[in-house]
């Protein structure tokens, strides 16, 4: 599945309002230039000091609500650039991403058996210069990354997040970084259950798809993962 992407603000990526409006204002007025690359760093760089992370699992929450509570999971930030940038005059669009549960095993040591088995990931796109861009190579190519920091994203307990990992580590879901012979460790493929292909929106794959979790497992989750660090 394919999907053109858009500038056009959704129920979540409500980048007209007053905390997204701002947000975008500051990385403008910071960037040297107004589109692009520049911006999307800045504005990733913005992003992962000024929201804490957390594990929130309320996927479908709008980006301002995040941005007023100073907190959010890797998808509420991911959510929060893509709102930068479509305020910023650059399309975006989600890959959606089924991920075997078992990925996120490391950081829940103890709630193994609350994990569910399968994890829906909106995984961002943004069409810069004219040509679409996976978030995994926002600040390079996989092969530049990977030899940033060959160990990858581990996805342990107390370490960093997929959101602060894209700078400065390959996360390929598609073992573009693998030989045929020996696979990368920067590559994430094994983890992928299905790739559902792209969506116009995050507000479209979460309609099409739902969130991971039901909404009563979701609320009982959010009690507690909602202010706990990631």
């Amino acid at each position: 599945m394919s999907a053109a992407g858009s500038t056009e603000p959704t129920r979540i990526l409500d980048w007209t309002s007053k905390p997204v409006s701002r947000l975008i204002e500051e990385v403008a007025f910071s960037s040297r230039s107004p589109t692009g690359f520049d911006l999307l760093r800045r504005a990733h760089g913005k992003i992962a000091a000024r929201v804490r992370p957390v594990y929130s699992v309320k996927d479908n929450r709008p980006v301002s609500q995040t941005l007023s509570m100073r907190r959010g999971s890797c998808s509420q930030r991911f959510g929060v650039l893509e709102a930068v940038a479509r305020g910023s005059g650059v399309p975006t669009r989600v890959r959606g991403l089924l991920v075997d549960g078992r990925f996120w095993y490391p950081r829940f040591r103890l709630l193994r058996p609350a994990v569910p088995n399968e994890v829906l990931l909106a995984w961002p796109e943004f069409l810069v210069e004219g040509i679409w861009v996976d978030t995994s190579e926002l600040f390079g190519n996989l092969d530049d990354l990977r030899e940033m920091r060959a160990s990858g994203f581990t996805n342990a307990e107390g370490g960093e997040t997929l959101f602060e990992a894209i700078a400065c580590t390959a996360v390929d879901w598609d073992g573009r970084t693998s030989e045929p012979s020996a696979r990368s460790a920067c590559d994430l493929s094994a983890n992928v259950l299905i790739d559902l292909g792209r969506f116009p929106s995050r507000d479209a794959l979460f309609k099409r798809y739902g969130q991971t979790m039901s909404w009563p497992a979701r609320s009982a989750a959010e009690a507690i993962l909602g202010r706990w660090k990631a």
